[in-house]
């Protein structure tokens, strides 16, 4: 089991960037795939980005087109998020999910039931 905690959220104007943070407590980080998923009002969850455990793989939603980036680092027992070129329809909160030795693709559909708190991001027109 790990414990996540979300940060780096916040309000930004379309075309601006965020890096979100994920840190995990708890032993064996290097263990888990590692994943993002938003939730928009009135909307269900969906998945964003995730890496494997063994970090050989990324997987990312097909919105995304390039925009956001996925990375851990293991020394740090985080996962991270960067998104570029933010739009008001990247608005919702955000989620990571960890799941033991999982890859990027399986995350994506899959993503266990290991979730934190979520971070905001509210991106303005």
């Amino acid at each position: 089991q790990v414990q996540l905690v979300e940060s780096g959220g916040g309000l930004v104007q379309a075309g601006g960037s965020l890096r979100l943070s994920c840190a995990a407590s708890g032993r064996a980080f290097s263990s888990y795939g590692m994943g993002w998923f938003r939730q928009a009002p009135g909307k269900e969850r969906e998945f964003v980005a995730a890496i494997s455990w063994n970090v050989i793989s990324t997987y990312y939603a097909d919105f995304i087109k390039g925009r956001f980036t996925i990375s851990r680092d293991n020394a740090k027992n985080t996962v991270y998020l960067q998104m570029n070129s933010l739009k008001p329809e990247d608005t919702a909160v955000y989620y990571c999910a960890a799941r033991r030795f999982t890859t990027a693709q399986t995350m994506s559909v899959t993503p266990g039931d290991q979730w934190g708190q979520g971070t905001q991001v509210t991106v303005s027109s």
